[in-house]
C-alpha cells in the first residue's frame, strides 16, 4: 500500500430515506430517525474510501474494528456527511477517525473505523475455505 498522508479525508453524503429508519425486523419499526446500524455502515463506507486510492495491484481492504457513538438524530430526507480521517497506519492496519453531521451541521455520530490491507489472493483463499467447511466439503 502506498503511504496515506495524515489528515487524509474522504467524505460520503446521502439522504435518509425510509429504509435507512430504526426497524428490529421482527421487532418492527421503532422510531422514524436515522437508524445507528446504517450509521455504522456509512462510517465503514467513508472509512474505505480513505484506503482505495492507496491500494496497489493485487492488494485489498477489508473492514475489521468500528467504534460508535450516536449523539443526535437525523430525520428521513435530511442529508447527512460522513467524514473520514485518516489517523495513522500500523503495519497494514489504517485507522480513520468518523465524524457524522445532518444537514443542520449537528453533530449526531463519531466513532473510529479500522482497515486492515491485505493480498486479495490471501482474502480470496479465506473465504473459500470457509465456504468449504460451511458446505461441508
Amino acid at each position: 500500500m502506498k503511504p496515506i498522508p495524515p489528515g487524509y479525508q474522504a467524505v460520503f453524503e446521502t439522504v435518509v430515506t425510509p429504509e435507512m429508519t430504526v426497524d428490529f425486523e421482527e421487532l418492527g419499526p421503532v422510531h422514524p430517525v436515522y437508524a445507528t446500524y446504517w450509521m455504522v455502515k456509512h462510517m465503514e463506507l467513508a472509512g474505505r474510501k480513505i484506503i482505495l486510492p492507496f491500494l496497489e495491484e493485487g492488494e485489498e481492504g477489508i473492514g475489521s474494528y468500528v467504534e460508535a457513538r450516536h449523539l443526535a438524530p437525523a430525520l428521513v430526507g435530511m442529508r447527512v456527511r460522513v467524514v473520514a480521517v485518516h489517523e495513522r497506519t500500523e503495519g497494514n492496519r489504517v485507522h480513520a477517525r468518523v465524524e457524522v453531521y445532518n444537514e443542520l451541521g449537528d453533530l449526531i455520530g463519531t466513532g473510529r473505523t479500522e482497515q486492515v490491507i491485505l493480498p486479495r489472493s490471501r482474502l480470496e483463499a479465506l473465504f473459500g475455505r470457509l465456504e468449504a467447511r460451511w458446505k461441508g466439503v
